[in-house]
């Protein structure tokens, strides 16, 4: 069995209670590990009613597969679990010290980040309205459901068109250029060859369920709306920390090793906080191997990414 360090409160701190965090937090739960979860409660995906695409929990309400997670978790003795938002993350001598916004403070040895992204949206009027309801970013996530019928792509970027070339296997898309960009003669071609209809019209708002309002006083029905989002970081602590950050297409996220060590001894990172694309079942597989790799940093000694 392990012996409790004395400077500090715990062996672990996870900071992110969703699907990557809780993954990782049972990881070290089972190793009997003493586990702090710190979590603000703001889940990528509260915005969607159902998750889709994870084996074993197709279908099923994002909220109460998190609310599974989170009541299986808690059954280990070793864990605690504070609702807020942590504020602030320093190395000490012995390993970090976290403080919430509160002013509370608590230290551990390892620090555990699963703090995940925040999607931007392009400004159109009712989009945000509609987020994960009728318009969405995954179409592996979201797009079967829409039962092959009209599907928009609201461009926000070149990057865009990847969207339209893949939604034509779920429904019939019509690509909102937007002024967002131009596609050239081969990709006109390319998009034209998949039955892709291009509309320059500028994009008005949002209404009903998912119809597109143009300027030109046209509304068009769809069945759902797909939008590839730039992300920014849920949290400043990676920052704080001085983690080493990549520069996506869509955004930045946390540069990692394989095991999730980030460029900081002590400091994992897993989760859409640590990778360009994700889902569901992506979050908990990044979980599930930081916190094996954080559980074996305690046990073997740190590396921080190369």
């Amino acid at each position: 069995m392990h012996i409790p360090h004395p400077a500090t409160e715990f062996d672990v701190i996870v900071i992110g209670g969703s699907y990557a965090g809780l993954s990782a937090a049972m990881q070290l739960a089972r190793a009997r590990r003493r586990v702090l979860v710190i979590d603000a409660g703001q889940r990528r995906n509260r915005y969607a009613q159902h998750s889709h695409g994870f084996l074993g929990q197709d279908g099923r309400e994002a909220a109460a597969i998190a609310a599974d997670g989170r009541a299986q978790l808690m059954k280990y003795p070793t864990v605690r679990w504070i609702e807020g938002s942590a504020a602030q993350a320093s190395q000490t001598a012995q390993g970090f010290r976290v403080t919430l916004g509160d002013g509370s403070a608590f230290s551990a040895l390892r620090l555990l980040l699963a703090t995940g992204v925040v999607d931007e949206l392009p400004p159109i009027a009712g989009l945000a309205e509609r987020w994960g309801s009728s318009a969405f970013h995954c179409p592996y996530c979201h797009g079967y459901e829409l039962m092959e019928g009209a599907i928009g792509v609201l461009a926000t970027g070149p990057l865009s068109i990847h969207h339209a070339m893949m939604l034509p296997d779920w429904g019939r898309v019509t690509f909102f250029l937007n002024g967002a960009f131009e596609p050239d003669e081969a990709q006109l071609a390319a998009l034209a060859a998949r039955g892709v209809a291009i509309e320059r019209t500028p994009v008005q708002a949002i209404a009903g369920h998912a119809a597109v309002r143009l300027q030109d006083g046209r509304s068009l029905e769809m069945a759902g709306l797909f939008v590839l989002t730039r992300t920014h970081s849920g949290s400043p602590l990676a920052e704080q920390l001085g983690c080493e950050v990549e520069q996506g297409p869509t955004g930045s996220h946390v540069r990692v090793d394989a095991m999730k060590a980030s460029s900081v001894a002590g400091v994992f990172v897993c989760g859409d906080a640590a990778r360009m694309f994700g889902n569901v079942a992506l979050a908990v597989a990044d979980g599930a191997i930081a916190g094996a790799a954080t559980h074996q940093s305690l046990i073997f000694g740190l590396a921080a990414a190369a």
